[in-house]
């Protein structure tokens, strides 16, 4: 039982926090691709800047004195949030909404997005520097040890506060989309433009204000994802940089275009890459009691080093490009 405890605390909810944070950051890109039909690679910076938003107000509120029961980065999610998808409008209005314009193929607006990541990041840096930050410069990160004693275990269930928070905030976030999507007059057009853009437009769909939604739930979502990582890590200019490759992963592996597919693939990818980093030897070591001396388990045994944990997400790709182009839910042809 030992084992099975170590396991749940390095895997699943290692994993489980992982895939939030995919999940979100690919649902972004998905709805992006599905209503604008470019891959958003600038989708990285909107993450950062996100987050740099909410570390500027966290450190607004400790400088009046403001303490909160949970983590300020929580607290003040919902304001960066709306900074970051007015972000997200000014990016569009000025970048990408001049192409459109001009009838500019969806390469053209993917290489825009690659000089909109380069510019953003050089101005985070410019601004910041090139030094990481923490959340928990002013408060402590509470850690949360569960006793498992009662199942014969001497390892106790750990995690810490903003690993539990997250969890709750996907949860909740996962679920205001599915109604939004599902129950409002915006999110039913936003699914009808995915599905046509020329048939909702002829529906009389207002496309101009759908694209705008899009870029405020996109920008709100990135702004959510990136708070979510810099809590449980650390806050730097290029802190989703690194990770946009699994989030595209996660959205092609879902079905581009489908947000509950983003959603299953940003899991999956994260739980993925927990599984393939594992230490398997710390499950497995009762085994040894039983193999020979030559077939003893080693000190290590994971699937590949903790350095080359993004090469998982590049692996679940290739086979789904080669299996299931259209991704778990039937999305856009990859």
């Amino acid at each position: 039982m030992t084992e099975l405890i170590f396991f749940i605390n390095q895997v699943v909810i290692a994993g489980a926090v992982l895939g939030c944070i995919y999940a979100l950051g690919a649902v972004g890109i998905t709805l992006i691709f599905g209503i604008l039909r470019f891959a958003h690679f600038a989708h990285s910076e909107l993450m950062t800047s996100g987050a740099f938003f909410a570390f500027l107000l966290a450190m607004l509120f400790a400088s009046w004195g403001i303490t909160t029961p949970i983590p300020t980065g929580f607290v003040v999610l919902p304001i960066a949030m709306v900074l970051s998808a007015i972000f997200a409008l000014g990016i569009d209005k000025g970048f990408y909404a001049p192409l459109r314009k001009r009838g500019a193929k969806p390469v053209i607006l993917l290489i825009a997005s690659i000089g909109v990541t380069l510019m953003v990041q050089g101005l985070i840096r410019l601004f910041f520097g090139a030094g990481s930050y923490s959340f928990f410069e002013t408060e402590t990160k509470d850690v949360f040890r569960i006793d498992t004693a009662f199942l014969g275990s001497t390892r106790p269930l750990v995690i810490t506060e903003p690993q539990l928070l997250m969890i709750v905030v996907t949860v909740v976030s996962v679920l205001a989309l599915h109604f939004f999507l599902t129950r409002s007059r915006l999110g039913k057009a936003m699914r009808a433009m995915a599905d046509n853009a020329d048939l909702a437009q002829v529906s009389g769909i207002n496309t101009a204000l759908v694209v705008r939604v899009t870029w405020v739930v996109a920008g709100a979502l990135a702004c959510m994802a990136g708070t979510m990582l810099a809590l449980d890590v650390t806050l730097k200019p290029d802190l989703a940089f690194n990770i946009i490759i699994p989030i595209f992963a996660a959205a092609i592996v879902g079905g581009l275009g489908q947000a509950y597919g983003a959603i299953a693939g940003g899991l999956l990818i994260g739980m993925a890459e927990s599984l393939a980093v594992f230490n398997w030897t710390m499950v497995l070591r009762p085994l040894n009691a039983v193999l020979p001396e030559w077939a003893q388990l080693p000190a290590t045994l994971a699937l590949v080093p903790t350095e080359y944990k993004l090469t998982v997400a590049f692996v679940i790709l290739v086979v789904v490009l080669l299996v299931r182009p259209t991704g778990i839910f039937k999305g856009a042809s990859s």
